[in-house]
């Protein structure tokens, strides 16, 4: 090795180096020797970070059960696929279960390794993977809930989404050109005018607009989260149509990250990082370069005008005679039999085929208006219901210190008793959005909710205890904007009495009617 070499490899932060030695793809042809030897004879790096480039999730919380990450681009999936992933989850009993993401995906809890060829197997024979799905690859690529179906959509954005996946992951075989970047990467397509997937946290995000009367795309870069910083995303002044320009402008920013992002301070490693390093203007000038074409300047506004929509509930879709239902899945908690049954509803009164959204919840689309009565009646929408009680309707959560060792402090549980127990004490004019998060890491998006709460560590009575910080401002939709910290250390079984008085002070909430009958 040269010197110049030697000195660069020593400036790599601990995961650079891992990926020096062994790039995280290459794990993917020892998975039947894995399965063979078992989980606690693997070597280490192996087990607890190159096992992520396949979205398998190593758990010391939850020793010898795997998490595993699928791919569901624009979180569309058939019902024979969410059959598939039932039957995964079930056959691990009281361990198995599913979690819905807050960018459209799935989860899958309990996995083992031993098995992990052959469940490779099945979700290969229905088109699915969980390639590229973790660590410093692209996450799963977000899209609107209701593409192709809502009358009042400007671009559909399916195909795109899925011809960005298969560009950046190889048509699900696995793209060593994407497999090292310098960190983890969130690409969002916006169809609508509600900024249903929240462009301004991802590192790219497209948004409806129109230039010289064609309807196409505005592109937002750096929108990210972390420990340290969370930035909104900012405007590179491009335009692009909605084409295969799409694709061909994220392979180039993700070229442009790739080649000149940093890997030394993994805490300084995002897309944003880069794009303060060299301003706006040269960043786009990189990309442009790399894009190969002259890119258009930015449409002077877009179209994102109205206010955010969860999609709870029943909705005409602009195919005549069609609805399509929202179902609340409370903090997106999915059990073996939730998922037959859904696919089940899905195949007898849709067209076998099932939503995600980025709330955690479920549309189940493509219902004949003969059969939307009957379909109300159904057991499964007693618990995932059409009109769920104002904070439930908004609650989300990451998955907390229940299975993932990063979190301090549990979170689903928590939040649905709390949000229940609110939801009988007081009357609210209307939902509001409260989003729990374990750590700050912020996967359950705290700064885009009315109200954020980031699990920490406090002392009360000399004891280390469970607690939050308290995060408000957050605003989604048009104007959306992050919200702040504005209390640290809020031990959790304060939270609730919290929690009413800003109800009551900021939200309007008012004493129940019926507590005070």
């Amino acid at each position: 090795m040269s010197t110049n070499e030697s000195d660069k490899t020593a400036t790599l932060n601990k995961f650079e180096k891992i990926k020096a030695e062994k790039d995280g793809l290459a794990i993917k042809d020892e998975l039947e020797h894995f399965a063979q030897i078992g989980w606690e004879a693997m070597e280490k790096s192996d087990l607890e970070h190159r096992l992520k480039w396949v979205g398998v999730f190593y758990r010391p919380v939850t020793p010898g059960k795997f998490m595993l990450r699928m791919r569901i681009p624009n979180g569309i999936l058939s019902s024979n696929q969410l059959q598939v992933l039932a039957e995964i989850v079930q056959r691990y009993g009281a361990d198995g279960n599913a979690d819905i993401t807050t960018r459209q995906n799935i989860q899958l809890r309990g996995v083992r390794l031993e098995d992990i060829p052959d469940i490779f197997r099945r979700l290969d024979a229905v088109e699915m993977t969980s390639v590229q799905s973790g660590m410093d690859n692209v996450r799963n690529i977000t899209g609107s809930p209701v593409a192709g179906i809502d009358g009042d959509e400007l671009i559909d954005t399916r195909e795109l989404v899925q011809k960005v996946q298969d560009m950046i992951t190889n048509h699900g075989e696995g793209n060593y050109t994407f497999s090292n970047l310098p960190r983890k990467f969130n690409i969002a397509i916006e169809g609508g005018r509600d900024n249903s997937v929240h462009a301004e946290i991802n590192d790219i995000a497209f948004v409806p607009a129109y230039k010289d009367g064609q309807l196409g795309f505005n592109v937002l870069v750096g929108g990210f989260f972390s420990a340290k910083r969370c930035e909104a995303a900012v405007p590179l002044n491009v335009w692009v149509a909605p084409n295969d320009d799409v694709v061909d402008l994220c392979r180039a920013i993700l070229i442009v990250f790739r080649d000149k992002g940093s890997r030394a301070n993994r805490q300084k490693s995002r897309l944003m990082w880069l794009i303060d390093e060299l301003g706006i203007d040269k960043f786009r000038s990189m990309v442009e370069q790399e894009f190969g074409r002259n890119l258009a300047t930015a449409a002077e506004k877009d179209e994102i005008d109205w206010e955010k929509r969860d999609c709870i509930g029943i909705y005409q879709q602009k195919q005549p005679g069609l609805n399509y239902v929202g179902l609340h899945v409370p903090v997106g908690r999915l059990y073996a039999q939730d998922m037959f049954d859904l696919a089940q509803l899905a195949s007898v009164y849709g067209s076998s085929e099932v939503r995600l959204t980025v709330e955690q919840n479920v549309i189940i689309p493509n219902i004949a208006d003969d059969n939307l009565q009957v379909f109300l009646t159904e057991p499964l929408l007693e618990k995932f219901s059409i009109k769920p009680r104002p904070l439930e309707r908004a609650l989300v959560s990451c998955t907390g210190s229940q299975f993932c060792n990063f979190a301090l402090v549990e979170t689903k549980n928590q939040a649905m008793a709390i949000a229940q127990q609110l939801d009988a004490e007081l009357d609210l004019p209307k939902s509001v959005r409260i989003h729990w998060t374990g750590c700050p890491n912020s996967c359950g998006q705290p700064q885009v909710a009315d109200i954020g709460l980031m699990g920490t560590k406090v002392r009360k009575d000399g004891k280390t205890v469970e607690g939050v910080d308290l995060y408000m401002g957050g605003k989604v939709g048009k104007d959306a904007q992050l919200g702040t910290c504005v209390q640290k250390g809020i031990p959790c079984d304060e939270v609730n009495t919290v929690l009413k008085r800003i109800l009551i002070e900021n939200f309007g909430a008012k004493p129940s009617q019926q507590l005070q009958g």
